[in-house]
């Protein structure tokens, strides 16, 4: 064995061990705050090098326990979460300069790193599982890093809920998958679907992991915690939208040999996928606030990659995953920024596209998709995911109906053509890199998702032309269609819990008197 098969083993695991370093150092060692976070910094930037040296010697360069195996889509995506997680550090010890509890926010933080890494390299229900868990319980740590504010203490009760359900969901389908193989192995499960197909006891576990993914996920109507959870700190917001929530996505792509074969579980995919994808998309044009708008537009795109898994195109899932862990963390990370711009651009008069031009612009997206992707030759997508997409890029050829200019409208369309080329291009880039990944389309669900944003266009186009035509349905879609309520109501009755009694109301009550979660109202 030469030196490089000695070196990548004893260094794959070695970030997730150094994050748990810091999570103990944290806990135990008397340094000065600025001195922890100095040891974070330096810590994280030492995981990230190793990351990037088992990411650059590929699965087949590590050695790894039994109970682990890399793949090169965990590897790319344990480099970008360690990589989200280091500049958010960096910007947390910033923003967190004289808060209380920031050892304990040092702590949770490296758990949640290094348990999202031992999960990206997991290769058994157990370790999947556990890791799982301890993402969600470090995260609860983070949420409710101001215990002060209840409407993060209720957040956090519902998220905490959700994982609890979640957790029972996961381990009845590992019971269900080891009772049936033999073994806890994922990759025995593989080989065990390849050579037998699927048993009554394989689809229920599919179906058991895919409700599980669906409350991890935070879709609809379980999702309400995601947006409330915008009474954390910035930072933790960012690492919760870029990182963690995304994990579901990873898992389900992970998993691809056992959906591929399991209807039952793609079905609830489409369904919830869509259903997400569609309705979190339409509250998103009634809200107002950026941050909550942000955490809408998070609902929809882990519906929108659901959609994808359930419809077979892993690779599209894979890079929508990527991209929109990096989208998020710069939005979040950039509030301010993108609070000063949108202020900026309300105090410019509101020009509506044409109808002719919200009718074209879904038209010419197509059009360049179709032709992009034909000019490639490219073994990529269906027609209808080439539709979808139109539909989903046709707003970047929108023009005010007020005209400003031959020159400038056209230059405006060939700008909004050449995005759509670039965004066309990234994608069927994704296909040609070597992520192990193989799609599957399923055309028949594929068509009845591209009905589905279809509807979604056309609400989006009513909205820009008539406004007032849809008044009944912006109240209805400003208060997210009441689901939250509807599960805050449920959850409290079922689990019921409390929280302290502070300055929600004015003044401070005495500290420590509980009240009921359920006082809170919105």
């Amino acid at each position: 064995m030469d030196t490089a098969q000695l070196f990548f083993p004893a260094i794959a695991l070695a970030p997730a061990v150094l994050m748990l370093g810091v999570a103990a150092l944290a806990g135990i060692a008397p340094a000065s705050t600025p001195a922890l976070w100095r040891s974070f910094q330096v810590l994280s930037a030492t995981a990230l090098v190793m990351t990037g040296l088992c990411a650059w010697a590929g699965p087949a360069g590590l050695l790894l326990p039994p109970a682990f195996q890399a793949s090169a889509l965990g590897l790319a995506l344990a480099v970008l979460v360690q990589l989200l997680g280091t500049v958010i550090g960096k910007f947390s010890s910033r923003y967190l300069q004289g808060e209380h509890g920031q050892r304990r926010y040092v702590a949770a933080m490296a758990t949640v790193l290094a348990a999202v890494h031992l999960l990206l390299m997991a290769d058994h229900w157990l370790v999947l599982i556990a890791s799982w868990a301890v993402v969600g319980m470090a995260l609860q740590r983070l949420l409710c890093f101001y215990p002060d504010r209840a409407f993060a203490l209720l957040a956090a009760h519902k998220k905490r809920i959700a994982d609890r359900i979640a957790d029972v969901l996961l381990v009845a389908a590992a019971a269900l998958a080891w009772a049936e193989v033999g073994s806890g192995s994922l990759s025995a499960l593989w080989a065990h679907v390849a050579r037998e197909g699927l048993s009554f006891n394989l689809h229920l576990s599919a179906v058991t992991l895919v409700l599980a993914v669906i409350l991890r996920t935070a879709l609809l109507p379980v999702h309400g915690w995601l947006i409330q959870v915008m009474e954390a700190p910035t930072p933790v917001s960012a690492l919760l939208h870029a990182g963690v929530v995304n994990l579901g996505g990873f898992v389900l792509i992970r998993f691809a040999p056992l959906l591929e074969q399991a209807a039952p579980a793609r079905g609830l995919l489409l369904l919830f996928g869509l259903i997400a994808a569609v309705l979190a998309g339409m509250v998103m044009l009634t809200r107002i606030s950026i941050k909550v708008r942000l955490a809408w537009s998070t609902v929809a795109q882990m519906g929108f990659m659901l959609l994808e898994c359930a419809l077979g195109l892993y690779t599209l899932a894979a890079l929508h995953l990527i991209g929109h862990s990096l989208y998020k963390a710069h939005a979040f990370l950039s509030a301010s920024s993108i609070v000063r711009t949108t202020r900026l651009q309300a105090m410019h008069s509101v020009s509506t596209p044409s109808a002719l031009n919200l009718a074209l612009a879904p038209a010419l997206a197509m059009a360049t998709v179709l032709s992009i992707q034909s000019v490639a030759a490219a073994d990529s997508w269906p027609w209808w995911w080439s539709a979808l997409m139109g539909l989903a890029w046709a707003p970047l050829l929108w023009l005010p109906a007020a005209p400003d200019g031959t020159a400038s409208r056209a230059w405006q369309v060939v700008s909004g053509l050449l995005m759509v080329a670039g965004l066309t291009a990234v994608a069927l880039l994704a296909h040609a890199l070597p992520l192990g990944i193989r799609d599957t389309p399923h055309h028949a669900s594929g068509v009845v998702a591209l009905l589905g944003m279809a509807a979604l266009y056309l609400c989006l186009a009513v909205l820009q032309r008539t406004p007032r035509a849809l008044t009944s349905w912006r109240r209805w879609s400003y208060a997210g269609f009441y689901l939250d309520e509807a599960y805050t109501r449920l959850a409290l009755a079922l689990w019921p819990a409390r929280w302290t009694h502070t300055s929600f109301h004015g003044a401070a009550a005495t500290p420590g008197a509980p009240a009921p979660l359920a006082n809170i109202r919105r």
